[in-house]
């Protein structure tokens, strides 16, 4: 005997992913317990491989960290803008954990989807973790991209208060002399090389030009300028923009132009740095600041 038809529609969902549901002419009772079942095996996945995944940090092992990884895999540091393989992440982790132990919390729920994971956490150092967020701790967010049991892509957000990017340099061995020096040399090269026009530019590329290593330029940033890889690039580029929208006159110049000629490999990049910096979107500064034509 034929099953009765069903209607099926998709709808989409940003949290839980992709959703089906149906309305059986009759009877739909075995669909609709094969979507749940679905959609219950995505939520054990995603629950079994961020409790995992916290596992391996509070147990400071780098190795199980990056065993998360796919084989061709990758870890992205958003704030220092760095990009690590499993066995470069392993490298990291290894100094990292033995310099700053801390402790890793999960808060909220964790945000699923058939094939992509999002959370945000708490860092405290270990055996410092209350309610309250104390000097040293700090919060982030990360969103995964798996394939199967393994991690294709795992990018991390997060934001150092001031007081924790000093503790978090505290064994770097960095003298305030080199510091002052590595300041000036990177100034001089943000000044005469504008190496931040290049929207691909790394850490590790510049610290090359600097002639230090990444961590010390890492330091150099973010406790000599208060600010993350990411935002210091961004200051540059915005002022550099600034300049360009005060030049254009009448409505000669599209925005985006301006954009990318700044650094910036996207629009919605530059409005969110430009009015982060400026108080105003680059249209509104524009038009304040533009130079009327001569008749």
């Amino acid at each position: 005997m034929s099953r009765p038809a069903h209607r099926i529609s998709v709808r989409s969902n940003p949290v839980e992913g992709i959703i089906l549901s149906e309305r059986p002419a009759k009877r739909g009772s075995l669909l609709v317990y094969s979507i749940d079942r679905i959609r219950g095996e995505t939520a054990m996945h995603a629950a079994k491989f961020v409790e995992s995944y916290f596992d391996a940090w509070n147990h400071n092992d780098p190795e199980r960290v990056a065993d998360h990884l796919a084989s061709d895999g990758i870890y992205i540091d958003m704030p220092e803008n760095i990009r690590r393989t499993h066995d470069e992440l392993v490298v990291f982790l290894d100094t990292y954990f033995e310099e700053f132990p801390h402790h890793y919390e999960l808060i909220g729920e964790v945000l699923k989807s058939s094939n992509t994971i999002a959370f945000q956490y708490r860092v405290c150092p270990a055996g410092d973790c209350d309610d309250s967020l104390r000097t040293g701790q700090y919060c982030g967010a990360e969103f995964i991209t798996l394939d199967g049991d393994a991690a294709i892509s795992i990018t991390d957000y997060y934001d150092f208060p001031t007081a924790t990017r000093a503790d978090k340099y505290a064994k770097s061995g960095l003298r305030r002399s080199q510091m002052r020096n590595y300041k000036k040399r990177l100034e001089h090269i943000m000044a005469s090389e504008c190496a931040y026009l290049r929207s691909n530019l790394t850490l590790p590329e510049l610290a090359q030009s600097v002639g230090c290593s990444v961590n010390h330029l890492s330091q150099v940033i973010n406790a000599g300028f208060g600010m993350s890889f990411f935002d210091y690039l961004n200051s540059h580029r915005v002022r550099h923009a600034r300049m360009l929208l005060s030049e254009l006159e009448g409505s000669n110049g599209a925005v985006l132009n301006v954009a990318f000629s700044a650094g910036f490999n996207s629009n919605s990049a530059f409005y969110a740095a430009f009015k982060k910096h400026v108080g105003m979107t680059p249209a509104q500064f524009r038009r304040k600041n533009a130079k009327v034509p001569s008749s």
